[in-house]
């Protein structure tokens, strides 16, 4: 099982353990170093898998029209782009990511496919969320939570901006549960994955941290539980693709 507990001024950045205050800086240069080719490394590196996790995330949400939807480390706009049109014009996606590279990329796709009248972008922290208590009725984050220093307290800052139940889903990279996967899983990872950063995105150490960062993050029932501990309740998991990733969902009552 692995946590997430450090030193009160210490946390992880892959395998190193860093100042916690020089963990925002040091994911912030993996972000601006692939921006431009993250869409097409998530493609490579998942084989397209990765559009069946975020489809099936999408309706655990259940998002609804005139739904305000606040979409973490949103990115490049993958779950904003389907969720406009589930919300319309009567409600409101908020596309909020603490990189500034990334928010750029999502806004510049957006516009390309048209989608503005009902998204607005923020650059923000998750751990200090700028916005109003119960403001928003569902919240994501896919494949961010992971990246951020102090995952409690950014869990805390979720539940205080959402509506009484309103739901949080959370898809992330997770712990492998089929007999054996795990072996391929890491001989993929840490000896393919990053020759695929060199190739395409000509970065070979921003996708050797994501493979350390994966093996980092908390497992399918301690994430669990931290959502409980944050005051979320009827919290569940799915696994898929084996439990290579896992789609978390709790409720705020």
């Amino acid at each position: 099982m692995t946590t997430d507990k450090h030193s009160d001024d210490k946390t992880h950045f892959g395998y190193q353990t860093v100042d916690k205050d020089d963990k925002a800086s040091m994911v912030a240069d993996v972000f601006h170093s692939v921006a431009d080719q993250y869409d097409i490394m998530n493609d490579a590196m998942s084989f397209g898998i990765h559009r069946l996790w975020k489809r099936f995330a999408i309706d655990l949400v259940a998002a609804q029209k005139g739904h305000r939807i606040l979409d973490l480390a949103g990115g490049t706009g993958d779950l904003a782009l389907r969720f406009s049109p589930i919300v319309g014009p009567e409600g409101e996606i908020v596309l909020c990511d603490i990189n500034g590279s990334m928010l750029s990329v999502g806004r510049d796709r957006l516009i390309d496919k048209g989608v503005m009248n009902n998204v607005r972008f923020v650059q923000g922290d998750a751990q200090y969320l700028p916005f109003p208590d119960e403001y928003f009725d569902r919240i994501t984050i896919a494949f961010g939570l992971r990246n951020v220093t102090d995952k409690d307290l950014a869990l805390r800052a979720m539940h205080r901006v959402l509506k009484p139940g309103g739901r949080l889903l959370v898809l992330e990279f997770s712990k492998p549960v089929v007999p054996g996967l795990s072996k391929i899983y890491d001989f993929y990872s840490f000896s393919i994955l990053p020759k695929l950063g060199k190739l395409i995105a000509n970065d070979a150490d921003s996708y050797q941290y994501l493979a350390e960062s994966i093996r980092m993050h908390p497992d399918q029932e301690t994430l669990k539980n931290m959502m409980v501990e944050a005051g979320f309740e009827k919290t569940e998991f799915f696994n898929m693709t084996g439990g290579i990733v896992a789609a978390h969902r709790g409720i705020k009552l």
